[in-house]
């Protein structure tokens, strides 16, 4: 389009004042009648591609980019007003006879119904600020955000920390924040969240030549390379001596505020690839994936469909296990409550010795290695992501495999409350914090309930499920009863956990609906919430510990 994207105001939809919002939706409706009226009926074209697969840069305000942010506002966007006039400009361009683009999928979550979360223009009070928050902040609201808002008070917590490492001061320039997400993201193969920060890294003046692959970034970010492998896949190998090649390197070293902010990004988009896989997050509505120019295929469904909003068969995508409560399934949770019952009977009439403790441990550790999903295999990455890492072929290894071992990591020893939190906020002011509080919620987090019961303590359910994740990375609590984990923890259950948590771009929906088949969604995303801190914390206890060894 003759507009430039800045000329489109498209920053003044973000607005809380309605008068702004008003005057930069009439400048953008009125562009794109213009350029509307100047093409040939059903000419609106997906951008142009490179011959690798990444969008061209000149053809980022092209028309069908327009047309599809518009379809994204008149969806996504927490204020009424830019919903409704949105979808007024799309009709408008319609009735000249262009066609104008439709969402692909079915709501924020492939794995979770839409009729089963929040749908935008009908959350309560609390949920629109919070929207309102991420709208203002992000430009947009993505299905993150929707899936996270079954938990409210997680979710603030998240974009509040999300916000500050991304957009506040900070040791690390704009464009610098984005690009580690984006190889952070590129580790797990995670092509949504590598799509939005391409087009935030863009955004805030990033060079678009750094998008031809790492080895055209600096080399200052493509010294980063290993730390980032090491940490998204075997973080236990992580030592002071890396280190201090970091820091050391003479042209391109990293300061130590800088080395700790860029952790703390590294760990923050490889546990958020775990989520956005584990919840089956559904590509942005303007994202490629997420919308299509193409007429729905009538042979697909009735007609009637049509005329009732219903855009697929995709849609039926409730599990039949979640529809129909089995007696099966209605058993797991009773049994799953009667052990729980018993280990704390138990727990009151004899405590183990540290011996038999620590023998637990060792065994849980041995068994997880031998956890793994029947449908586990090696998947070789797409090149418009594998392009922002190097040595694709590394990925995570259970680390006592093939008689290689590695020291336990205690707790006692190195934790994030005695250690990890004061070096960070030490180095990185206030993000100490803004982590303590994010990890304290998620793992208090609890509404009392399993299923379709009420007042019942989860507590003990809650630290299993995180201990067995840190038992995944070798990290021990001598306080912790690793034979309680067998349990509470089935094997889909622990199938599932171990995908998400080590090799994210491998879950399916299928691993999702077979654990706790009777639990409702909020619950499922609720463990998510746990897997997603227990793995960041876990990965920032080895990277910290390996600084504070350089720095002593």
């Amino acid at each position: 389009m003759e507009e430039r994207e800045g000329e489109l105001r498209w920053d003044g939809l973000c607005s809380r004042d309605a008068a702004t919002r008003a005057a930069a939706l009439d400048t953008i409706g009125q562009a794109v009648l213009r350029r509307s009226e100047t093409i040939a009926p059903v000419a609106a074209v997906p951008p142009a591609r490179a011959a690798d697969g990444l969008p061209v840069p000149a053809a980022r305000d092209g028309l069908s980019e327009v047309l599809a942010r518009l379809l994204m506002l008149s969806k996504r966007c927490p204020f009424p007003d830019v919903r409704e006039k949105s979808e007024a400009i799309l009709s408008e361009v319609q009735e000249l006879g262009v066609r104008i683009p439709r969402p692909l999928g079915h709501g924020p979550s492939r794995f979770i119904p839409e009729k089963e979360t929040v749908q935008v223009g009908s959350e309560d009070a609390v949920m629109h600020t919070l929207f309102a928050d991420s709208f203002a902040a992000l430009g947009r609201l993505d299905n993150v955000t929707l899936v996270m808002v079954f938990h409210p008070q997680y979710l603030e917590s998240f974009l509040k920390t999300q916000h500050y490492l991304l957009q506040m001061d900070g040791p690390l320039p704009l464009h610098y924040r984005h690009y580690i997400g984006i190889m952070a993201a590129a580790r797990h193969q995670c092509s949504y969240l590598v799509n939005l920060h391409v087009n935030d890294f863009l955004h805030v003046g990033g060079d678009p030549k750094w998008l031809n692959g790492l080895e055209s970034a600096p080399q200052k970010l493509q010294n980063l390379g290993e730390l980032n492998k090491m940490l998204a896949h075997r973080p236990w190998l992580i030592t002071k001596e890396h280190i201090e090649q970091l820091l050391k390197t003479e042209e391109n070293s990293w300061s130590l505020a800088e080395l700790i902010h860029a952790v703390v990004l590294l760990t923050h988009y490889h546990s958020l690839a775990s989520f956005t896989f584990g919840c089956g997050i559904s590509p942005e509505i303007d994202c490629e994936g997420g919308h299509t120019f193409r007429p729905p295929s009538v042979s697909n469904y009735c007609i009637c469909d049509i005329t009732n909003g219903y855009h697929g068969v995709e849609e039926i995508q409730a599990s039949p296990v979640a529809a129909i409560p089995s007696t099966e399934s209605v058993c797991e949770v009773e049994a799953l409550m009667e052990k729980m019952k018993q280990l704390q009977e138990c727990r009151d009439e004899e405590e183990a010795s540290q011996e038999e403790m620590a023998t637990r441990f060792e065994r849980e550790k041995r068994e997880s290695m031998f956890v793994c999903s029947s449908e586990d295999e090696e998947s070789a990455p797409t090149r418009d992501v594998s392009r922002h890492f190097e040595d694709t072929s590394y990925g995570y290894k259970d680390f006592s495999r093939h008689g290689m071992h590695v020291p336990t990591f205690r707790a006692q020893d190195y934790s994030w409350e005695d250690h990890g939190y004061s070096l960070v906020n030490r180095l990185y002011p206030d993000v100490g914090q803004l982590l303590d509080e994010k990890f304290h919620i998620a793992y208090n987090l609890t509404y009392n309930t399993m299923a379709m019961h009420k007042d019942v303590d989860t507590s003990m359910l809650r630290r299993a499920i995180w201990n067995y994740i840190h038992c995944m990375f070798g990290i021990r609590y001598d306080d912790y009863d690793y034979g309680e984990i067998n349990q509470l923890l089935d094997r889909s259950f622990k199938v599932y956990i171990k995908t998400v948590v080590c090799t994210p771009e491998k879950t399916t929906k299928r691993m999702y609906d077979s654990f706790w088949r009777q639990f409702e969604h909020s619950e499922k995303v609720h463990v998510n919430l746990l897997l997603v801190e227990a793995r960041m914390q876990a990965e920032l206890l080895y990277a910290l510990r390996a600084i504070t060894r350089y720095m002593t």
